[in-house]
């Protein structure tokens, strides 16, 4: 059993799925690949917003256009991808983007240099909300932290999101394989956009990872 945490599958609402059709044979792909359970994540920049009532809405549109295509994918669990930004602890209703029904919330990380305003903002959120945090493919971050920034991090009471890619990147791989054996929890996702160059691969990961590591991500949010 497969769980998809993070992907763009949700038509026209961001840089993901630009047509119903290619939901339908992105959602296809994965359910080829494995996968029993997808969160639909798409992206929520507050700078871009009106507010979170308007992207639920937008958010609902584009998920029942998928459901009227094709009736089996009404079990789709809704969610958000959502950036970290100055003050998205105080966006009223932000607890309303977590994962499904869970207590989980997916965040991302701004990409660039490091500042500690940023762990601020997503332990606010814990706190003030009592969601617990899932940081977005932690792995891209390699490149902008020191290795005290992102054992910073690290340190952080959350749940760590890897891209399936990372196991075609050999310093990605390292990384989060370093992640899973010291234990800290963990969740995989495609991320995936459309069927070329950010296509689920689900296959990918299935190749490279054993079937007990596999199962371990599966619970976590059980």
């Amino acid at each position: 059993m497969l769980t998809e945490h993070h992907c763009h599958i949700l038509p026209q609402i961001d840089d993901g799925s630009r047509s119903v059709e290619m939901s339908l044979k992105m959602i296809g792909m994965m359910r080829a690949q494995g996968v029993n359970e997808i969160f639909a994540t798409p992206h929520f920049y507050a700078h871009r917003e009106k507010d979170i009532a308007s992207y639920l809405a937008k958010r609902q549109a584009a998920f029942q256009k998928l459901a009227d295509a094709d009736a089996s994918n009404a079990s789709i669990r809704l969610g958000a991808e959502v950036a970290i930004e100055h003050g998205i602890s105080q966006m009223k209703g932000i607890e309303q983007l977590r994962l499904g029904d869970t207590d989980y919330i997916l965040l991302e990380l701004p990409y660039g240099s490091f500042s500690h305003w940023q762990l601020e903002e997503i332990n606010e959120i814990a706190c003030e909300y009592g969601l617990t945090p899932i940081i977005a493919h932690i792995h891209r971050y390699l490149d902008d932290y020191s290795r005290d920034e992102m054992d910073e991090v690290l340190r952080t009471d959350a749940v760590f999101q890897i891209n399936n890619e990372a196991f075609g990147n050999h310093k990605e791989k390292k990384f989060v394989k370093s992640l899973i054996r010291d234990g800290y929890p963990y969740l995989f996702g495609s991320d995936a956009h459309n069927l070329d160059d950010r296509r689920p691969n689900w296959d990918l990961l299935k190749k490279k990872v054993r079937q007990d590591v596999l199962d371990e991500a599966v619970h976590v949010l059980k």
